[in-house]
């Protein structure tokens, strides 16, 4: 299931990623609806991928850096689906529609970091034999996982929209950026106080200044800090589309680098 899982997606995105530029240079626009539809069949592989290793492990898939990518990548793909739904009803449109391209892309190479992890399931470590991990994980991922969002649509803003304004598009991709962030602020403040509500139960102290915990707290500021200029100093459209950017590094770094550079209670990670 392990080969069969990741080759399906692996291959399926390079399907999408190969109609969405085809669509680029041929202009037609059916063959990014294809694209879409690879995705959706991606997205439903590694939805039942996840069930099977729940119930071989008898545990939820989250517990490692090989498991956590795979969430990730499921989660990217089923909040753009969400947001492309959603801002496709306002605007009676799908101004969204070509960012499938980046979500495929993005997918590719986190399986492609995923591959280069241990894919076995393996015995819960008793630290994390806790239902806290099911929902302390899938909170603070939901929020990883929407902040990618915000970043694929800050990098498509930047590139397409910055000189050569197109109004719909430009006002679709403003708009998911800030749901985005916002969905995604609000996922890692429940996230982080769900860890720290963990983190006393586990180990008797509420915070202790584990790198893990403290890089999440800067990403907690510096997303507070955004949401704070967008709404009080108008920052929006090419500014907040910078700070997405910058944002999602800082998130990168603690999702990464606290687990390879970095030693901590997290380090299981």
């Amino acid at each position: 299931m392990h080969s069969f899982a990741f080759n399906f997606s692996f291959a399926v995105y390079l399907l999408s990623i190969l109609s969405y530029g085809i669509s680029y240079i041929t202009k037609k626009k059916f063959l990014e609806w294809i694209g879409l539809t690879f995705i959706i069949w991606a997205f439903i592989v590694e939805m039942l991928y996840i069930i099977w290793r729940w119930s071989g492990g008898n545990y939820a898939p989250m517990s490692n850096m090989y498991e956590s990518l795979t969430l990730l990548v499921w989660l990217v793909s089923l909040l753009y689906f969400s947001f492309l739904y959603k801002i496709s009803s306002e605007t009676k449109r799908f101004p969204l529609l070509g960012l499938g391209f980046w979500v495929s892309l993005f997918s590719l190479v986190l399986l492609g970091i995923a591959s280069l992890n241990d894919r076995s399931i393996q015995s819960l470590m008793p630290a994390l034999q806790s239902n806290w991990l099911l929902l302390h994980v899938t909170t603070i991922m939901i929020g990883y996982a929407s902040f990618a969002l915000s970043f694929l649509g800050a990098g498509i803003y930047l590139v397409c929209f910055r000189k050569k304004v197109e109004e719909e598009k430009s006002y679709a991709f403003d708009g998911l950026m800030e749901r985005t962030v916002v969905l995604g602020f609000l996922f890692l403040t429940i996230g982080i106080i769900l860890g720290s509500v963990w983190a006393n139960s586990a180990w008797g102290s509420y915070w202790s200044w584990d790198p893990k915990e403290t890089w999440s707290l800067i990403t907690w500021f510096f997303y507070a800090t955004a949401l704070h200029l967008r709404k009080s100093r108008n920052w929006k459209n090419e500014k907040f589309a910078w700070l997405s950017l910058a944002g999602f590094i800082i998130v990168l770094f603690t999702y990464f680098g606290v687990n390879y550079l970095l030693s901590g209670l997290h380090s299981y990670a």
